[in-house]
């Protein structure tokens, strides 16, 4: 069942290390890391031997990603598995390990199924676990495909929105290899444009507080050859009033059953700023990021993030070697408040279209949003938030 989803080696050559990968070590099996905390001074591997020390990377961001966190799940859940067969307690202590990105979840829910399914059926404690792993790879390799696709459909929708070509893109945080089994969601349409000769260029948000843009997404755009900017987020409108912007390109960690958009924080203003300046807002998301149970974006649990995010430059290639995971440079006063929300909610309206590896949503509504992932192999929910694969 395991050669049936040999994950693919998409998106690799983009990345000097995989962002995740399962290792059968000597001591035993781990999930192993590409720890995002330390790009892009350092390309380090994380190993994670236990569900404790996955949860602890998927915390502190050293993994991150809406598909990735979903294929980080589900391998933790086969890790669980073959440690100590304790699945239940793993799964649920995985999929709360950040409540935003409904992906986690999803991939947590999959191999957990196949877990309780095998051994339904008889198997004993690591044929169950054998099972979970296929899952896991499953969804691994799925979420490879998915990649491949919306990055297909994603260039043919820029050019249908923009005929002439020569594309200026901005996009915000990082949506590409680094958090995806392929090459990633909004940055792999940025990555197709490059490799047709039409991108102009890349506009790369900073993306504040702990600078996904700046670290994670030029660092792949780097990699890649392709033509890359960075600027501070509050730039962003500057470059729209001088007609810089040709289409926003960005991610999503949730997407409602309305179209509302959960994303990076910093997402919604530059929708706003779109739709002022006439300028397409594309969302690039695989469907498992859909949550057609969750009915709108009111309805999205937003991660608050710790405030010395912000009052402090807290990255481990500042902090230094050895240095405490709770130290960091202060940037504000000592006890100075600070308001964190990971992410923030664009409501459909000022989304232009979703592209999903089923397709592109446009006009973004619920019927239509419906319609489309009632195509895909995700379309049948399972219990709690979410879609599974057929």
């Amino acid at each position: 069942m395991g050669d049936q989803y040999e994950v693919p080696e998409a998106g690799a050559g983009a990345l000097a290390i995989p962002s995740l990968r399962w290792e059968e070590l000597p001591e035993g099996p781990a999930v192993v890391l590409l720890d995002q905390t330390r790009l892009p001074a350092e390309e380090a591997e994380l190993v994670c031997a236990d569900v404790p020390a996955l949860v602890r990377a998927i915390r502190t961001l050293a993994v991150r990603g809406a598909p990735l966190l979903g294929i980080a799940g589900a391998y933790g859940v086969a890790l669980a598995a073959v440690r100590d067969g304790a699945v239940d307690d793993a799964a649920e202590t995985l999929a709360q390990a950040r409540p935003t990105a409904v992906n986690l979840g999803y991939g947590v829910r999959r191999a957990a199924a196949a877990y309780r399914s095998a051994v339904a059926e008889g198997a004993d404690g690591p044929a169950a676990a054998a099972a979970a792993l296929a899952e896991a790879r499953a969804v691994h390799a799925e979420d490879a495909e998915a990649s491949a696709r919306m990055a297909e459909y994603g260039l043919a929708l820029l050019g249908e929105l923009l005929p002439g070509g020569g594309y200026r893109i901005l996009t915000h945080c990082n949506t590409g290899a680094l958090v995806s089994g392929g090459e990633g969601t909004a940055l792999a349409v940025a990555l197709a444009a490059h490799r047709a000769g039409e991108l102009r260029r890349l506009w790369v948000d900073e993306t504040r507080p702990l600078l996904q843009g700046a670290r994670l997404t030029a660092y792949e755009a780097a990699r890649a050859g392709m033509a890359y900017t960075v600027l501070s987020d509050g730039a962003a409108g500057s470059l729209f009033a001088g007609g810089e912007v040709d289409a926003v390109l960005i991610g999503a960690d949730r997407i409602t059953a309305d179209g509302s958009v959960a994303n990076k924080v910093g997402s919604y203003p530059l929708a706003v700023l779109a739709r002022h300046h006439h300028v397409p807002f594309v969302v690039v998301a695989p469907t498992s990021t859909v949550d057609l149970e969750t009915g709108a974006g009111a309805d999205i649990e937003v991660e608050q993030r710790p405030g010395r995010e912000v009052t402090e430059l807290s990255l481990p290639y500042v902090r230094g070697v050895g240095a405490s995971a709770d130290t960091g440079i202060p940037v504000a006063p000592p006890g100075a408040r600070a308001y964190n929300p990971a992410f923030d909610v664009t409501p459909p309206e000022l989304v232009t279209a979703i592209v999903t590896e089923a397709g592109v949503v446009s006009p973004v509504t619920r019927r239509v949003l419906a319609e489309v992932c009632s195509t895909s192999r995700w379309s049948t929910s399972r219990s709690g938030n979410g879609m599974m694969a057929e």
